[in-house]
């Protein structure tokens, strides 16, 4: 990282015997800010500590003389020294007479946003939380540089106390090509926000320190326009938000909703809850712990779901070390074997970006990325199935060795498929290594797969197996769920009640990264909450084909599911046996 912070500047506005003493400090360069109130001793602040600079009281002369070096008090209390980024604060008596100074350094760090690059390039709106002094500003001024010069984007920064570039009319280099609006008192600064997206044609707006309801309604009009904001707002963690009627629309709004009975039924909760009102304006947040140490929710929206439905939520916590290495960890809920929750620490490397579906529908809990759960070691758990019931083993030769199935028939089974798709057969025994053989001839069959709705209109068909003693087995539709179970009917093996990773791919249409997530996204929620806990789940929002997968494999554990919602938000609801 490279600091700049143009230190002296702001020694030179102090007393001449407190700059002696903090030129010569030993940790002059960590200094965070020096507090001058009249009739108290001056004190210099450290990140870890404070300590007197004088046994001497400060006077009114010393505070008028640091007065009168710097720029003008605004509204806001606040004045800067031109082309720096210090800010000095004002205490004023009842008179409105100045009595305590809080001169702060503002320093720009270059290279501080590295735990969050991935997600500044994504484009989504991100908001940045944290205590004072944890370094939200210093983040906020590297995000509009990176954007600005790097990513080769309109940037336009709201800059009411002129904290993030600097005083004077002359914007700060540290934020490089972006552009800077000044506010001229606190309370205009939903306007000039506006202002700013209607006259200057910004890709992105930067905001510090959003405070009042009609910057937070400025904010989310700014976002529904498709503008990327990057903003702060003080408050510790997402929970801090929703409890904060004036802030809470930054996070989708909280509302009270009246269940009807059957749905708190199936929810297990009461008649009255509260649910989030609206997409989120921020889709990202980032929790600043420490400097180093920073707290990232992907989804807001399933965050604040989560967290109203009484769950915890799986935050990403990165960390950067001194060589500037980031590592990525997850607090991950999952499902025990009684139904509870345990928290389990996983390590990730940086998170690809996403460029999914936006979701704006109103998440149950489900972890961003697959839990990694105890599988059946070796070989399937069909395969042992099928051991059990027919002895049988890859290593079988069928040809010189013919086992009995279950009615007495011999092994591999001839099955003659009628108005059922070919092409799925073949795949569902080929992927579950099924003893079956298709076949053309119906003399040679042993048994007959035949979807219902053509068999009550083929009397001839019916006859013909009749004539020849083959029995003909049903099916609804030609899907692999119901292919997969009709074939283990005529085998007589049980469904296993967990699909395991070969079944998975039964239901991969061109094994893409975005079928592959939503399959896993409907297997876990359906393993984990809809047949352990009894509730319903609704899954994030997908495209029409990969919708009628997730269908397939929740007709597979023989769970009703329906689509809602409108296009591009229509999403999965999964429902209890």
């Amino acid at each position: 990282m490279t600091i700049t912070d143009d230190l002296q500047k702001l020694l030179d506005i102090l007393p001449q015997d407190l700059q002696q003493v903090l030129e010569n400090h030993p940790k002059r360069d960590s200094l965070v800010e020096v507090v001058l109130d009249l009739g108290r001793r001056p004190e210099a602040r450290f990140p870890n500590q404070a300590e007197y600079l004088s046994e001497t009281p400060v006077t009114q002369e010393q505070i008028d003389d640091c007065i009168e070096r710097v720029g003008i008090f605004g509204g806001d209390n606040r004045a800067g020294i031109e082309r720096t980024l210090h800010r000095i604060s004002a205490i004023r008596n009842r008179t409105g007479k100045i009595i305590g100074l809080t001169c702060r350094v503002g320093r720009a760090v270059f290279g501080t946003i590295g735990m969050i690059r991935d997600l500044v390039e994504t484009g989504k709106s991100i908001l940045m939380l944290g205590r004072p002094g944890v370094g939200k500003t210093t983040a906020l001024r590297e995000i509009a540089r990176v954007l600005a010069d790097d990513l080769h984007k309109r940037v336009v920064i709201i800059d009411t106390s002129n904290e993030i570039a600097g005083d004077g009319d002359v914007a700060h280099p540290a934020i490089g090509r972006a552009r800077r609006m000044q506010v001229a008192h606190p309370n205009e600064q939903h306007q000039v926000m506006i202002e700013a997206v209607e006259n200057h044609m910004p890709e992105v707006i930067v905001i510090d320190e959003i405070g009042t309801e009609l910057e937070a309604l400025a904010a989310r009009t700014i976002a529904e326009r498709g503008v990327q904001l990057v903003g702060t707002a003080h408050g510790n963690q997402i929970e801090n938000l929703i409890k904060n009627p004036t802030l809470a629309d930054l996070v989708g709004g909280i509302q009270a909703v009246t269940l009807g009975d059957d749905e708190a039924r199936r929810r297990g909760s009461q008649k009255t809850v509260l649910e989030r009102k609206a997409p989120p304006t921020f889709e990202i947040a980032v929790e600043m712990l420490e400097r180093q140490r920073w707290v990232v929710h992907e989804s807001v929206a399933d965050t604040v779901d989560n967290l109203l439905r009484g769950r915890q939520p799986s935050p990403q916590t990165r960390t950067v070390d001194d060589q500037g290495k980031v590592a990525v960890t997850r607090q991950l809920a999952v499902v025990n074997g009684r139904g509870g929750q345990m928290t389990t620490g996983e390590e990730f490397p940086p998170p690809r970006p996403s460029n999914g579906w936006r979701s704006s529908g109103q998440m149950v809990a489900l972890p961003a990325l697959p839990i990694e759960r105890e599988r059946v070691t070796g070989r399937s758990e069909f395969d042992r199935l099928l051991d059990e019931s027919f002895n049988y083993s890859e290593s079988v030769d069928f040809t010189a060795t013919r086992q009995a199935g279950p009615n007495g028939e011999d092994l591999p089974l001839h099955v003659y498929p009628y108005g059922v798709s070919r092409h799925q057969l073949e795949q569902v025994i080929s992927v579950l290594t099924l003893p079956v053989v298709l076949t053309k001839d119906i003399d040679s069959a042993d048994a007959i797969l035949a979807l219902r709705s053509h068999v009550k209109n083929h009397a001839k068909l019916r006859q013909m197996a009749k004539a020849r003693q083959v029995p003909i087995h049903m099916i609804k539709s030609s899907t692999i769920p119901q292919i997969t179970r009709g074939l283990r009917r005529l085998l007589n093996i049980d469904d296993p009640e967990l699909a395991d990773d070969r079944e998975l791919q039964l239901f991969l249409h061109s094994g893409s990264d975005d079928e592959m997530d939503a399959l896993e996204e409907a297997r876990l929620a359906v393993e984990q909450i809809v047949i352990p806990k009894g509730q319903p789940v609704e899954l994030l929002p997908r495209s029409p084909q990969v919708r009628k997968m997730q269908h397939e494999l929740v007709e597979h554990y023989r769970l009703k599911s329906h689509s809602f919602g409108e296009e591009p938000n229509r999403r999965l609801r999964i429902y209890p046996a």
